[in-house]
C-alpha cells in the first residue's frame, strides 16, 4: 500500500477512530471514579472519622466528576473531581491540633456530649498524633485510568491493519 493510499484511508476511517478515543477515555474516567469511590471511606468495617457515617464524600466522586470526554481543541477532556469542601483534607492528609471549644460539654445526666453556645463551659479537643496522613484516593484513580486507558488503546491497533 502507498502512503497516499494509507492516508486516504485514514482519513475514512477518522470518525470512526474518534468515536473510539472517545469511548475509551470514558471508560478509563467511569473505572476511575469507581477506584476513587472504593477508597473513600467508609471502607467496609471502618466507620472513623468525619463524613463516613454519611458517606457524602465517597457519593461526591460520581456526582462531581465528568465521565463523558469534552473536546478542548484536540484534547478529550474528562474531569475527576469531589467538591466536598474536606475532600482534599482526606485525600492529602491534614494537621490536627488541640484546641478549646468554648459550649462544649459533657452532659452529666446523659453522659452525652454537648453543645451550648454561651455557657460557661469547654472542653480541649483535638487527637493523639498531630498528623492524619491522607488515604490518596485521587493518585490511585488516576493511576487506574491510566491503566485501562492503555488497555482500551491497544484494542485500536487493530484498526490500523
Amino acid at each position: 500500500m502507498r502512503l497516499s493510499e494509507y492516508v486516504s484511508r485514514l482519513r475514512r476511517m477518522q470518525p470512526e477512530i474518534e468515536a473510539k478515543l472517545e469511548n475509551s477515555v470514558r471508560n478509563a474516567a467511569m473505572r476511575a471514579v469507581e477506584k476513587a469511590t472504593e477508597l473513600t471511606p467508609p471502607t467496609s468495617g471502618s466507620l472513623t472519622g468525619t463524613g463516613t457515617r454519611t458517606g457524602e464524600l465517597k457519593q461526591h466522586w460520581a456526582t462531581d466528576s465528568q465521565v463523558t470526554p469534552q473536546r478542548r481543541g484536540a484534547d478529550l477532556v474528562a474531569v475527576l473531581a469531589n467538591n466536598k469542601s474536606y475532600a482534599s483534607y482526606v485525600n492529602d492528609g491534614h494537621r490536627m491540633d488541640r484546641h478549646f471549644v468554648p459550649g462544649l460539654h459533657v452532659n452529666p445526666a446523659s453522659g452525652l456530649l454537648e453543645y451550648t453556645p454561651g455557657a460557661n463551659v469547654g472542653i480541649v479537643v483535638g487527637t493523639k498524633t498531630s498528623y492524619v496522613p491522607g488515604l490518596h484516593m485521587s493518585d490511585e484513580a488516576k493511576k487506574e485510568f491510566e491503566r485501562v486507558l492503555g488497555i482500551e488503546l491497544r484494542g485500536l491497533e487493530d484498526l490500523f491493519r
